[in-house]
């Protein structure tokens, strides 16, 4: 099949509220679309629809009659309301649609059923399923996927920067448009503290990253699709880090850690309001005031009914399962929660997806506190009001409670976690091996890392449904750091050559009081920033490392990326760019940090595990794996044999209650400041 047509297909995602039949793409291109395939309301004047916009076209593309599967339900979806993964209705549709666009057996096919489908489903479930399906068909995986704020920057961008892009776009010629700055202060203001976090909430990249790792792993859709290696052991991993990174910022910033939304009955202090106001969907998302309480659903238009107990009854069946140490199957079988296996089939179980054991008895834990508090404003439907961004997975990590209801989440898993046998001494140590020096490198300064405001612009013109066209920048204000690297010197003392996996945390050295911490505490509070295998030869060895090449983040051009300029080039860089778009963003791997000398004072912890007990054999040749730590490896085992977080997610040994007695001799911990400037560094050049 030619590139050219699975080119066009990117093209659907373009400017979602036009129809396909208008112009679309840089080249203009029209879909030559048959009478059948457009919609009711428009076919009484499909002719002239059709000859206008096809006078325009630079390119025509031709779009196969065939048999379109029935959507049912699908449709039940209006194409002016909002659609949430959590939702379990919309969890549904969205996995029979997945499975007609896995269903085709040709590109061609694709296209034709997509070209049908797109002006008559939701918008957002359409965009959705079709990435999904791109992502996971053999033949489409070379097809480079648009970032997700270019169909949508009303996701991500001040409300009132649409109506200034309007007026920009009608006065100024393409070629002369300035790009419209948005304030990184427009959701609150100081008397607000939580606003002191907005950065990390309201980050592109973050919100980004969390959306495309629910398309690397939906919640249902064909089992092929879904049940990938680990994948609930990587829920549980992939936000107990964003706890452990928000937790860090927000020492960074004077407060305490984030406390665990633990009783459901109680008012939510926080209030949150967005700013967002929707392109595509009727109205904009809700606000929620100080103070509110949960509520029992009744919301007949979603289809969901449920009850605060309901959600009481699940998570004490599931703490049950974690004191008993197994679980039950729908057959009423017993699935035991080994030591290994048990984390995967916990996250399974409380995200929950369709890999869940039992669904009906342990329930949805997860999903429906994210529904719960999304519809806190209208749990009825009284006022016709839609979810808060909570109920979003493009948007949910801007609403302080979602570190709230998520640190309650990790606490689940902690809790089993601790029942785990704990790691001995030779479980953690590789004999002969040992860490004797670690520096950090940043410019002129050595153990320091350099943070401060960047400005960076994005292109959100692919979103905006208005005439004329051509490029509308906008420009965010957000965190970044100088790059830096690491020198690590190792003594092999074996004798021989010995392979290792070095593996990097940061940790802050004091908790909000200013007091050391004790290990059990402390250990949740590291930061995954780098992990790679390292060859050692007998005698000293001197290992050096960049900072742009962490197994955790994505690179900055792809989260701030114009397709049309940064696209890889052919085989398999093109094959593996969807996939490498799951990952942390560079700019965000070092937190804030303070600004008074000598910075916020942390712990950079450097181990080097035997590889023997890590390797896991498979060849990854030619496969992303930029951010493998927290996505995985397309197609692939995750890569790494041990747990997740190890060496920390256990409980420590007897006798061990601060870092230094934990530490054995492949390890090794150097203090580390991270001093913050309050500058603001210009735009990086745009091609």
């Amino acid at each position: 099949m030619s590139g050219a047509t699975k080119q066009n297909i990117l093209k659907l995602f373009d400017r979602p509220k036009e129809l396909v039949i208008q112009p679309k793409g840089r080249d203009n291109t029209v879909f030559d679309v048959p009478p059948s395939y457009i919609p009711d309301q428009y076919k009484n004047v499909g002719n002239q629809i059709v000859s206008r916009f096809g006078e325009e076209a630079e390119g025509k593309v031709p779009v196969n009659t065939i048999s379109i599967p029935p959507l049912g339900e699908i449709l039940e979806l209006r194409r002016d309301e909002n659609f949430s993964l959590f939702i379990p209705k919309h969890r549904r549709i969205a996995g029979q649609l997945i499975n007609i666009y896995l269903g085709m057996r040709t590109v061609d096919d694709l296209l034709s059923v997509a070209v049908y489908t797109r002006d008559r489903v939701n918008p957002y479930l359409f965009n959705y399923c079709l990435s999904v399906a791109l992502l996971h068909r053999p033949d489409t995986q070379d097809i480079d996927l648009p970032s997700f704020i270019s169909a949508f920057p009303d996701k991500y961008v001040d409300s009132k920067v649409f109506a200034k892009a309007r007026e920009e776009a009608n006065i100024v010629p393409v070629g002369s448009r300035m790009p419209i700055e948005i304030s990184k202060d427009y959701t609150a203001s100081d008397l607000e503290p939580e606003h002191r976090l907005a950065y990390f909430r309201e980050d592109l990249g973050i919100n980004l990253h969390h959306w495309h790792w629910h398309l690397v792993y939906p919640f249902e859709a064909a089992m092929e699709v879904v049940n990938k290696n680990r994948r609930g052991e990587l829920f549980y991993y992939m936000h107990q880090q964003i706890i452990a990174r928000y937790n860090f910022e927000r020492l960074s910033n004077g407060l305490k850690r984030v406390e665990r939304f633990i009783d459901w009955r109680q008012p939510i202090a926080e209030a949150y309001f967005p700013k967002l106001d929707s392109l595509v969907a009727s109205r904009p998302y809700p606000a929620r005031v100080a103070n509110q309480k949960l509520s029992n659903l009744r919301r007949e238009v979603d289809q969901i009914t449920q009850d605060i107990d309901d959600m009481e009854r699940w998570r004490d069946r599931i703490f049950n399962a974690i004191s008993s140490g197994s679980v039950r199957n729908e057959n009423r079988e017993e699935i035991q929660l080994t030591e290994m296996e048990g984390i995967d089939i916990l996250g399974n179980m409380i995200e929950s997806s369709i890999l869940s054991p039992n669904r009906n008895y342990y329930g949805d834990l997860h999903n429906m506190g994210h529904v719960m508090i999304s519809y806190i404003h209208d749990p009825d439907h009284r006022h016709l009001e839609s979810f808060s961004v909570m109920g979003d997975s493009s948007t949910a990590m801007r609403d302080p409670i979602f570190y709230k209801w998520h640190a309650y989440i990790d606490d689940i898993f902690q809790q089993h976690k601790s029942g785990l046998p704990r790691y001995s001494e030779n479980q953690l140590n590789y004999t002969g091996i040992t860490v004797e020096g670690v520096a950090v490198e940043s410019g002129q300064q050595q153990n320091t890392f350099n943070t401060f405001w960047q400005q960076s612009d994005v292109d959100l013109s692919r979103g905006m449904d208005f005439q004329p066209r051509g490029s509308v920048f906008v420009r965010f204000t957000h965190l970044n750091h100088q790059p830096f690297s690491y020198r690590i010197t190792v003594n092999n003392s074996t004798g021989a050559p010995r392979v290792g996996t070095c593996r990097i945390f940061m940790a802050p050295k004091f908790d909000e009081r200013g007091n050391p911490w004790l290990f059990r505490d402390q250990k949740n509070m590291f930061i995954e920033l780098d992990k790679f295998r390292v060859n050692l030869r007998a005698g000293q060895n001197t290992i050096t490392r960049n900072s742009t090449d962490s197994s955790v983040t994505i690179p900055f051009e792809r989260t701030f990326r114009d397709l049309d300029t940064s696209r890889p080039q052919g085989g398999d860089a093109l094959a593996q760019f969807n996939f490498c778009g799951c990952g942390w963003p560079q700019h965000m791997l070092i937190p804030k940090g303070t600004s008074d000398s000598p910075g916020l004072r942390a712990e950079l912890f450097v181990m080097i595990s035997n590889y023997d007990d890590d390797r896991v054999e498979q060849d990854v040749s030619g496969v992303c794996n930029d951010a493998d730590s927290f996505c995985g490896i397309k197609d692939r085992l995750y890569p790494d044999r041990r747990s997740m977080g190890y060496p920390f997610d256990r409980q420590p040994r007897t006798g061990v209650d601060t870092l230094r007695q934990f530490l054995t001799p492949n390890m090794r911990v150097q203090d580390v400041n991270i001093r913050f400037t309050n500058r603001t560094f210009r735009p990086r050049t745009r091609n």
